[in-house]
């Protein structure tokens, strides 16, 4: 996956990891063992990056210039359990570098 190249590409990549948790939330509803194992970090993932949605529509998102979001450690730690990790790494790479404008 490439990085997007504009605003609104990167606005909906980051709408659909939103909705990425939301479906591995409503997975883990059907399988117990799979909710105690991974619910506390998806909780703590899933507010991170509704916090990032909503400051992008809310016009308070700003460009992470090299530095990563707030969730990447989540997603080192936890990462072979979360089916959308490439999703969230192209998320935190456009965050970190910006729009792929070349």
């Amino acid at each position: 996956m490439k990085r997007p190249k504009t605003v609104d590409e990167y606005v909906d990549l980051v709408h659909q990891a939103v909705y990425e948790i939301d479906e591995f939330r409503t997975s883990m509803e059907y399988e117990p063992e799979n909710a105690e194992m991974y619910g506390p970090f998806v909780e703590q993932l899933d507010i991170m990056l509704r916090t990032v949605y909503d400051d992008m529509i809310g016009g308070r998102y700003q460009w992470g210039f090299g530095e990563d979001l707030p969730y990447m450690p989540l997603v080192v730690k936890y990462g072979r359990f979360i089916p959308f990790q490439r999703l969230l790494l192209l998320v935190n790479e456009t965050h970190k570098g910006g729009l792929d404008v070349d």
